[in-house]
């Protein structure tokens, strides 16, 4: 079970603009070179944004289905990564303290991933949380704050 958090400088609804935002997935998400234009209303439930995956010149065309979305707590997606197979990917994002406590939760579903999903596969995820929750912390951070921005009024 892959299962990793982290803390962000910066209230719930800003974590959620990040996430809400397709066009914010590529800076985030490890692996994708480019997404396309998504069907619906990014992130309805149903709604599928496109991207090409990959490392080095090896791409694979995937694409992330929303399941659940309750703003701007909770997110459910299904990823799939063609002949790789697909994974269920939950986004919580929790008030905590001056900021959010953002934690994913991943697992494989179907295809090649689930039928190896062992030990190494699940230290290979977390690497790539760890490294995909720090890239989420910095877009999300990127900017003044909230608090910043009361504390400039006050000067």
């Amino acid at each position: 079970m892959a299962v990793r958090h982290v803390w962000v400088n910066r209230k719930p609804e800003r974590v959620w603009g990040v996430l809400s935002d397709a066009e914010q997935y590529q800076k985030w998400v490890v692996g994708t070179k480019e997404t396309h234009e998504s069907e619906g209303h990014w992130p309805e439930v149903g709604t599928a944004l496109r991207y090409t995956i990959g490392l080095g010149p090896l791409t694979e065309h995937g694409y992330t289905i929303v399941r659940i979305c309750e703003p701007p707590g909770r997110l459910e997606l299904e990823a799939s990564a063609g002949r790789l197979g697909t994974a269920r990917i939950a986004i919580s994002v929790k008030p905590w303290g001056e900021g959010s406590l953002i934690t994913m939760d991943e697992h494989p579903l179907r295809g090649a991933v689930a039928q190896m999903h062992t030990a190494p596969l699940d230290v290979a995820l977390q690497l790539r949380h760890r490294l995909m929750l720090s890239r989420l912390r910095k877009v999300v951070e990127s900017g003044r704050s909230e608090a910043d921005r009361e504390a400039g009024r006050h000067v």
